[in-house]
């Protein structure tokens, strides 16, 4: 028999079956990924909700663990052309651009699935100065 009446606030609270909980399960990494790349998935995946990636942002997650693989192999090129008895200014130049295209690759990427620092963050500039008077302007 039910009961009378407008239903309590804390009887709202509670889920009433175990059917609605819904688990999100975090995306798999796909299998043309390297190990490395994949290991790069999984670090970014695993720092964020589960629900964060939908499907179709699976392709721009992918190419950015792509990109910062390649990030990581001109840096270990760059530091091994800086640590050598002579330096061949137009290598460790085609190093440095290829580094940068790397990290504009990686920034933008970043930037559009909103897991940068930038993207994410809520702290603003300006936050605090509205409203706050100078001195001589009292």
């Amino acid at each position: 028999m039910a009961k009378r009446g407008r239903k309590s606030a804390a009887s709202l609270e509670i889920v009433s079956s175990p059917a609605a909980v819904e688990a999100v399960e975090r995306p798999d990494a796909p299998y043309d990924l390297t190990d490395e790349q994949a290991a790069e998935w999984w670090a970014v995946v695993d720092r964020l909700p589960a629900d964060w990636f939908p499907r179709e942002t699976h392709a721009l997650l992918a190419e950015y663990c792509r990109h910062v693989v390649k990030s990581r192999r001109i840096a270990q090129l760059i530091a091994d052309a800086e640590s050598a008895e002579e330096i061949d200014i137009d290598t460790l130049d085609k190093l440095y651009k290829m580094a940068e295209r790397e990290s504009r690759a990686i920034s933008s990427l970043a930037t559009r699935m909103r897991i940068s620092q930038q993207a994410t963050s809520t702290h603003r500039a300006d936050k605090g100065k509205r409203g706050v008077r100078k001195p001589w302007e009292a």
